[in-house]
C-alpha cells in the first residue's frame, strides 16, 4: 500500500511539509517545490510595496509611508524590512503582484482565511484545501506531523496526522505496550493502537520553533531528492487597527519576519532553490486611509510576494487601479485588478506540471479563471 509522509510543526509560527515521494513509485513525479507563507490578519500591501508614484498615496496615508523605501522602479518602492527580498528581486529570483486578492470582499478574518486556504469562494463549504488537492492530482498526498492539519494542505482523501509530544518519556514509547493494548481492545480501537505503533517508528523529532529555524529546516527537507514537494508556514499578527506606524510598528516587524523566512528557505533549499516557487497568501489587504487610531482596518486588495528559482522574476506586475476615492473598492479599499487564484494556479502549473484547465476546474472550481503563467514564468 502506497504511503506518503507529511510533517507539520505547530507553534506561534507553524510549518507543514507534504508530498513525500515513495520508494518504487514508477510514475515520473514532479521535481518542483511550492512554499506558501500564510500571513494571517491582512497584510498591508500599500505599506509593504508602496506605489510612490501615485500622488494620492501621500494624501491618503502619508504617515504610513516608510521614510527609507527601496526603489524598485519609478512607480513602486519596497519597505526596507524586506531588504533580503529586494536583493532577490534585483537578481531576478522574485516578483511582486500588486492590487490583487482572492475575490472575497466581506472582510471577515475567519471567512477570508477559510476562502484563501480552501480555494472555495463559499466560506466553510470545503473540507480540503487548494494545495492539498493539487498534491493529490500530482500524485503526492501525505501524512501530517501535527496537532492540527492546516486546511490548505488537506486533500479530499483522509490524511493521518502525528505529533511528537514533549512530555518526558513520550518520545520513546514502548512498542510492547502499544501491541498489548491493540490485542485486548475492539477492532476499531486496535486499529488506532496499530497506527500509534507505526508512528513510533518514525525518527523525526522536534526542531526549534522560531521562524528562521522552521524555514531552514523545511528548506533542508525539501532539498532532498525524496523530500516533500510542498510547505506551508503560517505567520500572524498582521491585523494592525492601531499604532501601525511607518517604520517601526508591529506590521513592519512582521514584514522583517517574512524576509527572514524567505532567506531561511533559500539557505535550506540550496541547489533545490532553482526548482522552487514561494508565494505569500493573506485574507485581505488594509484600508487605504488611516483610521482614527493611526492604524488601518480590514480592506480588500493587497500585494503578493513571490520568490524562488523557478520564477523569471525581477518585476512588479500590476494593473494599477489608482487610489482616488472613485477608483477604490467601496470607496475605501485598494481595488483588486488581478485574481490571486490565477497566481496560485500558475505556481501549481509550473511546479507540478498540472494543466491550467485542470487546476481551474478541479482545484479552484472556476473554469473561467484567467491563466497568469506567462507573467511569472516566461
Amino acid at each position: 500500500m502506497l504511503s506518503r509522509r507529511n510533517f507539520l510543526w505547530s507553534s506561534g509560527a507553524s510549518l507543514a511539509l507534504s508530498g513525500f515521494p515513495v520508494h518504487g513509485w514508477t510514475k515520473e513525479l514532479p521535481r518542483g517545490r511550492v512554499v506558501v507563507i500564510v500571513l494571517e490578519g491582512g497584510m498591508d500591501g500599500l505599506a509593504a510595496v508602496p506605489p510612490l508614484g501615485d500622488t494620492d498615496l501621500h494624501q491618503m496615508r502619508g504617515e504610513l509611508i516608510t521614510s527609507a523605501p527601496i526603489a524598485l522602479n519609478p512607480f513602486f518602492g519596497l519597505h526596507p524590512s524586506l531588504g533580503g527580498f529586494g536583493r532577490m528581486l534585483h537578481n531576478g529570483e522574485a516578483a511582486i503582484v500588486h492590487a490583487t486578492a482572492f475575490p472575497y470582499t466581506k472582510r471577515s478574518h475567519f471567512e477570508g482565511q477559510n476562502v484563501v486556504q480552501s480555494g472555495n469562494m463559499v466560506p466553510f463549504a470545503s473540507k480540503s484545501g487548494w494545495l492539498g488537492r493539487a498534491l493529490e492530482f500530482a500524485g503526492l498526498p501525505g501524512r501530517a506531523l501535527s496537532m492540527d492539519m492546516p486546511l490548505i494542505s488537506r486533500g479530499e482523501a483522509d490524511v493521518d496526522n502525528y505529533y511528537p509530544a514533549s512530555i518526558r518519556g513520550s518520545t520513546k514509547p514502548s512498542a510492547t505496550l502499544t501491541n498489548l493494548l491493540s490485542a485486548y481492545h475492539s477492532e476499531q480501537i486496535s486499529k488506532v493502537f496499530d497506527k500509534i505503533a507505526a508512528k513510533n517508528a518514525l525518527k523525526e523529532g522536534p526542531v526549534a520553533r522560531d521562524n528562521v529555524s522552521l524555514a531552514k529546516y523545511a528548506g533542508a527537507k525539501m532539498a532532498l531528492d525524496e523530500g516533500p514537494a510542498a510547505a506551508v508556514i503560517t505567520l500572524g499578527e498582521f491585523d494592525t487597527h492601531a499604532d501601525q506606524r511607518a517604520d517601526n510598528g508591529r506590521h513592519h516587524r512582521q514584514l522583517s519576519k517574512v524576509d527572514d523566512i524567505l532567506l531561511g528557505f533559500k539557505t535550506g533549499l540550496k541547489d533545490r532553490w532553482k526548482d522552487t516557487v514561494i508565494l505569500t497568501l493573506t485574507e485581505f489587504g488594509r484600508t487605504v486611509k488611516v483610521n482614527g487610531s493611526t492604524g488601518t482596518d480590514h480592506g480588500y486588495g493587497s500585494a503578493g510576494l513571490l520568490a524562488g528559482g523557478l520564477l523569471k522574476g525581477g518585476a512588479v506586475i500590476s494593473q494599477w487601479p489608482g487610489l482616488r476615492k472613485k477608483d477604490l473598492f467601496e470607496e475605501r479599499d485598494l481595488q483588486s485588478s488581478i485574481d490571486y487564484r490565477s497566481v496560485c494556479a500558475a505556481c501549481l502549473e509550473k511546479a507540478y506540471g498540472l494543466d491550467h484547465d485542470l487546476i481551474a476546474n478541479n482545484i479552484f472550481q472556476s473554469p473561467r479563471l484567467p491563466r497568469f503563467y506567462n507573467h511569472l514564468f516566461v
